[in-house]
């Protein structure tokens, strides 16, 4: 015997799962998206009915069905937690970029013994010679970098990825358009914010010059009109082709890789939109991004933070020949616990900070 029901209990389910969901998705998931997750459970209804129940239970759980944010919104989240990751980290990437700019140096004996030995070592190293605030050099630029390129490469990944696909596609997409929107945005972000990239690789590398040896930036605001007038404006976009290939590729692995990821978890029973799901997601990017990027990154530092090399292929063949193949996966250690658990803090907050934002746009 099959029992009526009352348009008031479809209301009421739609309500009760919306609670539940917490409005949860995609970053910035559109209604249409919301429709069909919960379409499946009700089936029974015709669409229009279904879409009216939907309309009602957002009204009942004190909610909206707009539950996009703007692109600015976007951009100062994005900002915000790339700024907080970079200051949670960048003693890890001074020490990576130190790594990463190391060359053997001759004994009396014949032998090669390097300055800086392993990421513990590195960081004790600086700590020792250059006092703690060594550890925290390039800072300001770094903070500059996330800023903009934080803010832009995460801001865009959005609006691309949708005008890849186009704005009336439903469902899962896929991963390859989740890797092309992510690698024009991530070469998009660095071309705007390449000055700061190069600035903040220049303050760190100040460390490694001989004692005695003047500094030849007094901070983050002298280096910028110091490279203008002593090497022109164009020197600010130095080692640009390195950087854009490092960047889009490293942003495509930590994007691509997050949003999949996270999109695969999710489906897993018992696991849902939360913190774990979110360190989880965040681990793995930083390890594709480490692994994918970090040939491009050791040259990318290198012609920054040394002006020897005519070019990217040039830095790339003199590597090869005097250090060999592994040279390029120097750092790798520091290089993965500073992506690792930069993109952990980042994702952690970016997806709180969003609902901040979203909580303004969802509550009456």
């Amino acid at each position: 015997m099959t029992t009526s029901r009352e348009p008031e209990d479809d209301v009421n389910m739609l309500s009760t799962g919306l609670q539940l969901m917490g409005h949860h998705g995609t970053w910035m998931e559109p209604y249409k998206i919301l429709d069909q997750k919960l379409a499946p459970f009700f089936l029974h209804l015709p669409l229009p009915r279904f879409r009216s129940c939907l309309y009602t239970a957002t009204t009942m759980a004190d909610l909206n069905p707009r539950i996009e944010i703007s692109f600015l919104e976007t951009f100062i989240c994005s900002a915000f937690a790339a700024c907080f990751a970079e200051l949670c980290t960048v003693p890890l990437d001074t020490a990576k970029v130190r790594l990463q700019l190391q060359r053997k140096i001759p004994t009396g004996d014949g032998d090669n013994l390097p300055k800086y030995r392993g990421s513990l070592g590195t960081l004790s190293t600086i700590a020792r010679e250059e006092g703690i605030s060594g550890l925290w050099k390039g800072v300001i630029a770094g903070l500059h970098r996330q800023c903009i390129y934080g803010g832009l490469r995460i801001g865009l990944y959005e609006p691309v990825k949708t005008l890849l696909v186009g704005s009336d596609f439903i469902g899962d997409i896929p991963l390859y358009q989740k890797i092309l929107a992510a690698l024009l945005t991530g070469a998009i972000a660095i071309i705007v914010a390449n000055p700061t990239d190069l600035v903040k690789v220049r303050l760190q590398s100040e460390g490694k010059l001989p004692a005695g040896v003047p500094r030849r930036y007094a901070g983050a605001v002298d280096a910028y009109f110091t490279i203008v007038k002593m090497e022109g404006v164009s020197a600010l976009w130095t080692g640009l082709g390195p950087n854009i290939a490092r960047n889009a590729i490293v942003n495509a692995a930590e994007l691509a890789s997050y949003d999949q990821i996270k999109e695969t978890i999710m489906k897993i029973p018992g696991f849902g939109d939360s913190v774990l799901t979110h360190l989880l997601a965040g681990l793995a990017a930083g390890f594709f991004a480490v692994c994918i990027g970090s040939p491009v990154d050791v040259v990318k530092s290198r012609m920054m933070g040394d002006s020897t090399y005519r070019n990217t292929i040039d830095c790339f063949i003199k590597t090869m020949k005097t250090e060999g193949i592994m040279a390029f996966y120097k750092g790798f250690l520091p290089n993965f616990t500073r992506l690792g658990t930069w993109n952990v803090v980042m994702f952690l907050t970016l997806e709180q900070v969003k609902k901040v934002f979203l909580r303004e746009v969802l509550l009456d």
